[in-house]
């Protein structure tokens, strides 16, 4: 056994080092303009100059973490030096808010529509902070930071399209993700907020959106944490609640909270047991609790990301409880994710496939897809598997 988890850290730490970072590396670094390219084609091509904020913050938060917990290399610090210096110029309107999208040079072309632009803003500059030494990084973290804590009640404030006071609803995406945020901010934040935002949103996502009875985690909940019977009321979206377990057992591991991360685990594998698709193999993108049509039409997609959070929570998962399931299901998205995502032959992985496993676009980054789940996942297996 103790070979196999050899193996497998080799496996994740060559994966990361020789091809996935390399790529990124070799690609996506748009050193006249600053920040990055993230529509790459399958062979690494750029195909789309326009500049999403979300990824070019975590394009900077990936290299900034990367030099502080693996290596100081000065072209990992160079590369999100890059990127920081980009959004630090570009990034905000005039009240401090992220904008979703740019030009290559930087002008504005989607509003700041949403509070994640923020989330992966405070993110990435506060690793670029401890990396770089930079005090206005500092402040841009914090700044984002208090953004998000101002506006997770209305995360789309004024561009909110639905229809104030009919069918409020909860999100499970603003307390997983700022739960992430602050134990990602533990450096900079005092300790008094940092415990109290981290009880608070381990509190609401395991109370509230967590359905007791049939252990699942429900997307989004009314404001009294009931199901509403609609179909947002009644989405289900696997990688998220899995990615939200993972967050969790990370948070619930520093005062060694046994009951929390076993707690996290039984939902891992409830929502596994639930989402597999039983014929093709594979996690659904997006299902229905009651098994009604989703009103997504790529409900039966395989993402990458999905499968790549599921294999973080499963590796942390069986390091932490030595849960003989959490291993077998392991076993069993690895042989998928590897055999299906992985690509041999331009390096990287693909991010879309179909309900069978083929790939449906070849491309290595887009919109939503770039330097962040697959690294990020590859570096957090890693660890996991050199800690046995």
């Amino acid at each position: 056994m103790e070979q196999d988890f050899k193996a497998l850290a080799e496996l994740y730490k060559n994966a990361l080092l020789k091809d996935v970072l390399p790529f990124w590396e070799k690609n996506s670094v748009d050193w006249e303009k600053g920040g990055y390219f993230t529509c790459l084609n399958r062979e690494g091509k750029v195909y789309d100059t326009d500049k999403f904020i979300w990824l070019q913050n975590r394009q900077v938060w990936m290299f900034s973490t990367l030099y502080n917990q693996l290596e100081k290399r000065e072209q990992w610090l160079s590369i999100a030096r890059n990127g920081a210096n980009f959004l630090a110029e570009h990034g905000r309107d005039n009240e401090g808010n992220w904008y979703f999208a740019l030009t290559r040079e930087g002008q504005p072309l989607v509003e700041p529509y949403n509070i994640f632009s923020d989330c992966f803003a405070a993110m990435a500059f506060s690793q670029y902070a401890l990396a770089s030494g930079d005090e206005q990084a500092k402040e841009v973290a914090m700044q984002a930071y208090n953004n998000v804590l101002r506006r997770k009640d209305n995360p789309k404030g004024k561009y909110n399209k639905t229809y104030a006071g009919t069918r409020p609803m909860k999100s499970l995406a603003v307390p997983m993700i700022l739960a992430n945020l602050t134990l990602e901010m533990e450096w900079l934040l005092p300790k008094e907020t940092l415990e109290s935002v981290l009880n608070m949103t381990v509190r609401e996502v395991m109370t509230d959106f967590l359905d007791q009875e049939r252990g699942l985690m429900y997307e989004n909940i009314a404001p009294d944490s009931s199901h509403l019977d609609c179909f947002e009321g009644r989405l289900i979206n696997p990688g998220h609640g899995i990615e939200a377990m993972w967050f969790i057992m990370d948070i619930a591991r520093r005062s060694n909270d046994t009951k929390t991360i076993n707690q996290a685990v039984d939902v891992v594998l409830n929502i596994l047991d639930f989402a597999w698709d039983k014929e093709y193999g594979g996690l659904y993108y997006f299902m229905d609790a009651e098994g009604h049509p989703p009103q997504q039409l790529e409900w039966d997609q395989k993402l990458w990301w999905v499968h790549l959070e599921s294999l973080v929570a499963l590796a942390m998962g069986y390091r932490l409880t030595g849960r003989e399931k959490s291993w077998e299901w392991y076993k069993k998205l690895h042989d998928y994710s590897w055999s299906h995502f992985a690509d041999a032959q331009y390096g990287e992985w693909f991010g879309y496939l179909n309900r069978r496993g083929e790939v449906l676009l070849n491309l290595k980054g887009g919109k939503w897809k770039g330097c962040f789940h697959v690294p990020r996942a590859l570096y957090l297996c890693w660890q996991q598997f050199e800690k046995f």
